[in-house]
């Protein structure tokens, strides 16, 4: 029997600690800052939608319906600005904003 454990699972455990999932997040937004790659900030949100209890859970949180929820954090959605602050409130997060550094 092997010790390894599977990396998904460590991965969503790690997010269940609110400082890791805000530096998670914050690195993603980093990322699509500098690629426009929406898809991979979505599925950062995602997975700390799942460490936190989940899609469903999240969805009542923020009182979206779990098709909006999915639709809005799938690989070709492109949330609203309203949408994505009422999930980042969900997840216990905010949006803020800083002085690009030159």
């Amino acid at each position: 029997m092997s010790n390894y454990r599977n990396f998904k699972d460590y991965h969503i455990e790690q997010l269940r600690d609110p400082e890791d999932a805000k530096i998670y997040l914050s690195v993603a937004l980093e990322d699509y800052e500098k690629n426009e790659d929406i898809e991979a900030f979505l599925l950062a949100v995602r997975d700390v939608a799942e460490a936190q209890g989940g899609m469903s859970k999240l969805a009542e949180r923020v009182n979206l319906t779990h098709e909006g929820l999915y639709k809005a954090l799938s690989e070709n959605g492109n949330p609203q600005l309203n949408t994505m602050s009422k999930i980042l409130h969900g997840l216990g997060l905010k949006f803020s904003i800083e002085a690009r550094e030159n």
